[in-house]
């Protein structure tokens, strides 16, 4: 198969392309780039005058967590955006390696039941994969929490010499596997107390194996400065890659994010330290992490349990922070699709409570504590500081739902982190934020090198065929429109249609 893309302006190459160029691609790989006016090829596409770029790579997407992988492989949200590769199993969470061949640790994202678990291992998962292709690339890292839950179960508390042994055996074998490396959830139940001694041992292991320690801080809010010092320390002795996940400005700890901010930026070359962001003022969060964190004390069985317990409930409420319920916007809702879309204040009047703490106890124990929130908790003034750091990649930690399959009620709200992450970034970077091809960057060569995507996240001749092609208007805010994106040599997406194939490739990590 052929493809040839004519009149484009070619951004992200690793040399700089002036006026307009063609590409020519035999297969899944760029064959020529330069004019090509009586060149055929089985298919052709005008660019009319737009950019072409790599593909975007989203480091941190969360379509395992939410288990989209599988009911909707065409993972148009991430297409329609120009995104030709996804990275799961962030946050400590991710589909491999299972021990007892069940999901634990994204019970808080989705419901597991759905899916027929047919793998233990990464290199078991990862087969299953191949065999149902994505529209999009994929990779994963190994998830700490996943792990740490197989070894020891529902238990809180420290690991034995024995334990740690066999965590980092579990570890070499997922990355020889093909996992890109590991990744932590410190702020949620199951890796909170985790001690930092534990973390430096397990990113050694990263390290030797020249894979990824992605980390989700201890502490976001207050706190954060101290949990990314705890995170320096690791990247620096360990010299492991590193990458802080939804590293965002939440309020009321405004100084102390700046302050975390600068610590990182003031890191010398030498320290593979990176963060990524996104440019909304919303956090996607479990609907647990709104207990106070003494009632986040066990398993999701457990903190139902507290919120169905008549004493335990009325100290719940009183210790809860009155949440904002206007912006607090269910996404997704697992059995009960029905709440999907609708603002705890809309919960509120539905039940007929005065409290939003009493509506979200309700909903609490309506969704079995099973539920994702959009939650407009980030300072959108820092945002802009976030998305242009230098140190800073984007990524949209969220997942696609698609137009087609997959549940209906999650189809009729879709939030702008789901649709339009990437082109709402570069919507800003374009009209001033930063230049153009410094934000192509964010979203390709950087993240490519982070995760040692070889033959991606580059234009030139010999590289694989990822590519999007978009227009920006540069004289407001709006959003990038993308004509068509093509995903190891096929047309995947083009003029918002599903171009009908999966050529997607599940990636894996090669030392």
């Amino acid at each position: 198969m052929t493809l040839l893309i004519r009149n484009v302006r070619i951004l992200g190459g690793e040399k700089e392309f002036t006026g307009f160029s063609d590409v020519f691609v035999n297969g899944d790989t760029i064959s020529a780039i330069g004019s090509f006016p009586g060149k055929k090829a089985d298919v052709v596409l005008d660019g009319q005058g737009a950019y072409l770029t790599p593909g975007f790579i989203d480091a941190d997407s969360a379509s395992d967590h939410y288990l989209t992988l599988f009911e909707g492989r065409e993972q148009e949200d991430f297409l329609l955006q120009g995104v030709t590769t996804i990275i799961g199993g962030m946050c400590g969470a991710s589909l491999a390696p299972l021990a007892y061949g069940t999901l634990e640790s994204v019970q808080k994202w989705g419901d597991s039941s759905r899916i027929n678990v047919n793998w233990h291992t990464v290199g078991e998962f990862l087969a299953s994969l191949d065999a149902h292709p994505l529209a999009v690339n994929f990779g994963t890292l190994a998830g700490h929490a996943t792990i740490r839950r197989a070894l020891i179960g529902e238990d809180l508390r420290d690991l034995t010499k024995n334990e740690m042994n066999v965590f980092a055996r579990m570890v070499e074998e997922s990355m020889v596997q093909g996992a890109f490396g590991l990744s932590t959830g410190l702020s949620y139940v199951h890796a909170r107390e985790t001690p930092a001694l534990e973390l430096s041992f397990l990113a050694d292991v990263v390290a030797r194996f020249h894979g990824v320690y992605a980390t989700h801080l201890r502490n976001e809010g207050k706190g954060i400065a101290a949990s990314v010092d705890e995170t320096i320390r690791i990247s620096e002795e360990r010299r492991v890659k590193t990458l802080i996940s939804h590293f965002m400005p939440l309020r009321g700890a405004e100084e102390e994010y700046q302050e975390a901010l600068r610590r990182i930026e003031s890191l010398p070359d030498g320290v593979p330290l990176r963060f990524d962001a996104h440019p909304f003022p919303d956090s996607l969060l479990p609907i647990y992490t709104f207990l106070p964190e003494w009632a986040r004390n066990g398993g999701v069985k457990v903190m139902r349990a507290n919120i169905e317990d008549e004493w335990l409930a009325s100290k719940i409420r009183r210790d809860m922070p009155m949440p904002d319920a206007d912006h607090f916007i269910i996404i997704d809702a697992p059995k009960n699709e029905v709440f999907a879309g609708k603002s705890l204040t809309e919960i509120a009047a539905i039940y007929e409570l005065g409290d939003p703490r009493d509506a979200l106890i309700k909903l609490m124990t309506a969704t079995n504590l099973k539920c994702s929130v959009l939650y407009r908790n980030i300072d959108d003034t820092l945002v802009s500081r976030a998305i242009k750091s230098e140190k800073s990649i984007i990524a949209s930690n969220a997942p696609s739902w698609g137009r087609r399959g997959g549940r209906a009620a999650s189809q009729r709200f879709r939030p702008q982190r789901i649709t339009s992450t990437f082109t709402t970034f570069l919507g800003r970077a374009a009209s001033g934020l930063m230049p153009l091809d410094a934000a192509v960057r964010k979203i390709t060569s950087e993240p490519a090198a982070l995760f040692g995507l070889k033959g991606r996240g580059t234009i030139r001749e010999g590289a694989i065929a990822d590519l999007a092609c978009f227009r920006v208007d540069g004289t407001s805010n709006e959003p990038a429109e993308v004509l068509f994106t093509v995903v190891n040599g096929v047309v995947a997406e083009s003029g918002g249609a599903f171009g009908g194939s999966f050529p997607g490739k599940i990636l894996r990590h090669t030392v």
